[in-house]
C-alpha cells in the first residue's frame, strides 16, 4: 500500500452501492478514481455464491492494484424481511430477529450466517439491529426486532456481535439512538420523535451502551429526527446526538455511519449532508445508489482537507488492520 494521499482520505470516508453483477466501468471508477473505502451490495447485485464471491474478489484486486487498503464490503442480512442474500444458494431465516428467543438463537444465526458471508467475500453485516420497541406498541420495525426489553435486546445483540466478530465478520449496530418507536419509515419520511431523554437513556440507548462496551466495530446513526436532543437535524447529521451523546456521554471512539443519505428522510442537498457529517464527528457516508451524489461527496471531503478526514481515516484504518490484516 502507497502512502496516505488526500484523494485516499477523502475517498476512505465513503461506502457506496452500484449497479450491476460484475466487475464493471463504474466500479472501476469508484475504486481507482474516487479511491472508495466500501461497497455494500443489494440484491441488484447478487445472483449466485460463485458471481458474488468473484465479484468481491475482482473488486479487492482493484483497490490493492491502486495502491488501497482492503475494502469493506458490506450487505444488509439481518434475517427475516431483510435478507440480502436468499435461497436456495444461502440459508433462510424466515422470522429474523423476532423469532430467536435466546442467545443460542443468535449464535446459531450469527455462525451460519458469518459462515456464508465471509464465504463469498463480504466482512461487514449491518447488523444487529439494536432498536427496542416499547411493549404494546407495533411500528415500522415490528418485523425486525428482537421481542424483549432493553436487557434483552442487549443480551441479543451481544450474542450476534460476539457471533459475526468472532468469525471475522465485522457487526455494524443500528440505529442509533433507537428507531423502535417509530411508525413512519425514514425510507419515505422524515420521522421526528418527542421522546424524552431520560426515558431514551433508560430504554433506546441501553443495548447501544451494551454494544459500545462489548466492542462493537461501527453505529449506524437514524434517519431520525429526535427533538429533545435535537430539533434541527436527524440524529445521522446531528453533532448534538453523534459527537455529543454517542462519543462524548458515551465514549465511543469507533466508527460511526449515516444510514443511507438517499433515503427521503435525507431533504438536504449534499453538500450540507457532508458538512455536516465532518462537523458532527461521523466517520463514513453512506450513499447506496449509483448517481451524482458519490463524487460529489468525495470532492467535497477532499475539498473539506486532511485535517477534516485525519480523525476518522485513523478510525477507518484501526477498523481494517483490526479485521481484515492491512
Amino acid at each position: 500500500m502507497t502512502h496516505t494521499t488526500p484523494e485516499q482520505m477523502a475517498g476512505q470516508r465513503l461506502l457506496v452501492g452500484f449497479d450491476g453483477v460484475s466487475f464493471n466501468e463504474d466500479l472501476k471508477f469508484l475504486i481507482e478514481n474516487l479511491r472508495v473505502g466500501g461497497l455494500i451490495l443489494f440484491a441488484r447485485n447478487i445472483e449466485t455464491p460463485d458471481q458474488v464471491r468473484e465479484l468481491c474478489r475482482a473488486c479487492q484486486n482493484s483497490a490493492q492494484e491502486s495502491g488501497l487498503p482492503p475494502l469493506f464490503i458490506a450487505v444488509d442480512q439481518e434475517g427475516g424481511t431483510v435478507a440480502r442474500l436468499k435461497p436456495p444458494y444461502f440459508t433462510e431465516f424466515p422470522k429474523g430477529n423476532p423469532g430467536m428467543a435466546n442467545e443460542e438463537d443468535a449464535d446459531r444465526f450469527a455462525a451460519v450466517t458469518a459462515g456464508e458471508l465471509k464465504g463469498v467475500g463480504f466482512n461487514m453485516n449491518m447488523a444487529p439491529v439494536l432498536d427496542v420497541e416499547p411493549e404494546g406498541f407495533s411500528g415500522v420495525m415490528a418485523k425486525r426486532v428482537f421481542r424483549g426489553g432493553p436487557a434483552y435486546v442487549s443480551d441479543m445483540g451481544r450474542a450476534l456481535i460476539r457471533g459475526f466478530q468472532d468469525r471475522g465478520v465485522m457487526a455494524v449496530a443500528k440505529h442509533f439512538p433507537g428507531i423502535g418507536r417509530t411508525t413512519l419509515d425514514s425510507h419515505l419520511y422524515l420521522p421526528v420523535l418527542e421522546t424524552g431523554f431520560d426515558a431514551l437513556s433508560a430504554h433506546d440507548l441501553v443495548p447501544f451502551k451494551a454494544a459500545i462496551d462489548f466492542g462493537v466495530a461501527g453505529i449506524m446513526m437514524s434517519h431520525i429526527q429526535y427533538n429533545a436532543l435535537d430539533d434541527a437535524w436527524p440524529a445521522s447529521l446531528s453533532m448534538k446526538v453523534v459527537k455529543g451523546l454517542l462519543r462524548d456521554q458515551l465514549g465511543y471512539q469507533g466508527l460511526v455511519m449515516t444510514d443511507d443519505l438517499d433515503m427521503k428522510a435525507i431533504r438536504t442537498p449534499i453538500e450540507v449532508s457532508v458538512n455536516r457529517i465532518i462537523e458532527a464527528d461521523v466517520d463514513i457516508a453512506l450513499i447506496c445508489h449509483k448517481g451524482p451524489d458519490i463524487e460529489k461527496a468525495f470532492n467535497l471531503f477532499m475539498n473539506a482537507g486532511p485535517e477534516a478526514n485525519a480523525v476518522s481515516y485513523q478510525r477507518i484504518m484501526d477498523l481494517k488492520r483490526r479485521f481484515l490484516a492491512v
